[in-house]
């Protein structure tokens, strides 16, 4: 069983680099001139120990100093690490340029992706932990990108340069630096594979965390409401100590990889100053050769002493980059099926027929729900919190599929329509209301593509908001800013439910829509969106039946189940759980 957890996680690691690596084949261009300026800078770079054991040997104890041998040395010397140093610079602009082309396709991917998944997804996971694989992990992901994979790269050309030099210098010595290098190796890996788990959990912990941050500042006037400061700060002391404790773990243990290599690799250098000592008292090696050689030991060893203090950032990023590649792997929604229709034009007949479905697989939602909607009529759900109401809105858009029945549109089941048609052929004003990030005017725009200044004041006046509007400064300029915080409830309802009014969709879905409007807004507003849905089939979820006394037919959901339906007067002569709700709320 180890065996097989262990090979799963190299595979594991193994896929995640590989994928990273198709992100930069994306930019073949850029990769080779990173690779030649690589090369180009480390063989330079590479020249300058021999260089100085050249000039150290032109200095004789007996036939005295070879000046001009020695000024050519380090002036050859000096030249090539300029150059050198020119071309690890631009190889550093070039790599950060690189990683930030990569890191913006992989935003964008992953945004992408998200806009493809279903509903569902999103109800399994928290926002903060979706938002901190969009931001923290692709950030730590491009930390990597541009720093640690350069080093790597660059790493691995020294040591394969300093190893055909040292083989050239003394085999006997390089005999010396084998018998050290495998035991940083072991070190290197053996902690390594300790730390990545660390990382993997520093990642999640953080992304609790923020989940939590988010979740309880957006319910920050109920907490207050509620008095639970004292409680909600306690709740989050103790993610926050969970937060810290794994990254003090995940550092801790990473940095310990360092020190254990340096020694290693010091223990080297000792070892090769004795046998050099030895080899040059028996004249088989020179003093400049010796000095040459240690030069190049220790670039031999400093890229994976790199390695090695750079294992715990890499880890990380690994980690990151599979909670990145997790977004990416998720299952979109479902193809349309071949040969899908365009619903254009819908007569906005409804028919469900005995409809199941549950969110959970063991937990039915709605059991056998048959109902019928002829064109151009309102029928209303009611029922209480819990019976299902909010989930047929849900079916209708295909946001989830029914577990079994059939829901028709105009006689064809939706499953035969391209989601996209099926979904523009709605309208819908929910109970959370949402705007974006804009000018009121494109807010109540966002209702219909290419819709005129004209066509929008006349919503917001039917909507009843036209007032409030214009009696801003900037008109419908204003600013909407972070999801309408400058706006009351109320007055986000009345936007949405305009931008609902201003839509050409032939099938309209009220969720709740008038909770968060006084009555005598209600009021006004109940007559305008009478006329406006007019010739459209709608659906009204309300649990304030004063909303939907008017409706053509009224549906009395009960666990899942229509128990009752008919007009209003007619449910309240039959006298019963229809007329059950009624009175609770008037009498």
């Amino acid at each position: 069983m180890k065996t097989n957890d262990l090979a799963r996680k190299k595979g594991s690691r193994r896929a995640v680099l590989w994928r990273l690596m198709k992100y930069f084949f994306r930019y073949k261009f850029a990769v080779a001139a990173v690779f030649a300026l690589m090369i180009s800078s480390n063989l330079l770079a590479l020249l300058g120990p021999m260089l100085s054991g050249q000039a150290i040997n032109a200095i004789d104890l007996e036939t005295g100093v070879d000046f001009d041998a020695v000024y050519r040395y380090c002036a050859l010397m000096a030249i090539f690490y300029v150059a050198s140093s020119v071309l690890s610079y631009l190889l550093s602009v070039l790599m950060i340029r690189l990683s930030q082309k990569i890191i913006r396709k992989m935003r964008q991917d992953v945004f992408d992706k998200l806009l493809t998944l279903p509903v569902g997804y999103f109800d399994r996971l928290q926002a903060g932990d979706i938002i901190n694989r969009v931001s923290y992990d692709i950030d730590t992901v491009n930390a990597s990108l541009s720093n640690d994979i350069l080093q790597v790269l660059t790493g691995f050309i020294t040591v394969v340069g300093a190893f055909a030099a040292m083989v050239w210098i003394s085999p006997i010595l390089l005999g010396v630096v084998i018998l050290t290098v495998p035991v940083s190796v072991w070190v290197t890996i053996k902690r390594s594979r300790s730390v990545r788990p660390l990382f993997r959990k520093r990642s999640a912990k953080l992304a609790e965390l923020n989940g939590f941050s988010e979740e309880m500042l957006s319910g920050l006037k109920t907490i207050k409401a509620y008095g639970r400061e004292e409680m909600i700060s306690h709740k989050f002391s103790d993610k926050n100590t969970d937060a810290v404790d794994a990254f003090y773990d995940a550092d801790y243990y990473g940095s310990l990889i360092g020190p254990a290599v340096n020694f290693v690799n010091n223990f080297g250098m000792v070892l090769i100053s004795t046998v050099g000592s030895v080899l040059y008292l028996y004249g088989r090696l020179l003093i400049g050769d010796i000095n040459s050689f240690l030069l190049y030991s220790r670039r031999f060893s400093g890229p994976i002493n790199e390695l090695a203090n750079i294992m715990g950032e890499v880890q990380s990023a690994l980690a990151a980059a599979e909670r990145v590649f997790g977004v990416l792997d998720a299952s979109p929604e479902r193809e349309d099926v071949p040969d899908a229709k365009v619903l254009t034009d819908p007569e906005g007949e409804v028919e469900f027929r005995n409809v199941r479905f549950g969110y959970l697989p063991d937990v039915t939602v709605i059991r056998d729900l048959s109902f019928r909607a002829s064109s151009g009529q309102t029928v209303a759900i009611v029922g209480p919190t819990g019976a299902g109401k909010t989930t047929l809105v849900n079916l209708l858009m295909r946001f989830y599929d029914p577990q079994g029945g059939n829901i028709l549109i105009d006689g064809t089941d939706v499953r035969e329509y391209t989601r996209q048609s099926l979904r523009a052929a709605f309208s819908m004003v929910l109970q959370d209301t949402w705007l974006f990030e804009g000018t009121i005017f494109e807010n109540i725009a966002y209702g219909k593509e290419g819709a005129t200044e004209e066509e929008v004041r006349a919503a917001a006046r039917a909507a009843h908001i036209a007032d409030y509007i214009e009696s801003l400064p900037e008109g419908y300029s204003a600013p909407v800013t972070d999801g309408g915080v400058n706006l009351s409830k109320g007055q986000k309802q009345l936007m949405t439910i305009a931008r609902a009014m201003l839509s050409p969709a032939h099938l309209l879905i009220l969720d709740e829509a008038t909770s968060n409007v006084d009555t005598r807004t209600e009021l006004l507003i109940r007559d305008a969106m009478l006329r406006l849905m007019e010739g459209k089939t709608c659906f009204v979820i309300a649990h304030r039946l004063s909303t939907v006394q008017n409706a053509d037919l009224i549906l009395v959901v009960r666990n899942g189940d229509i128990v009752e339906s008919g007009r209003h007067e007619e449910l309240l002569a039959a006298g019963g759980f229809y007329s059950e709700i009624y009175r609770a709320q008037f009498e």
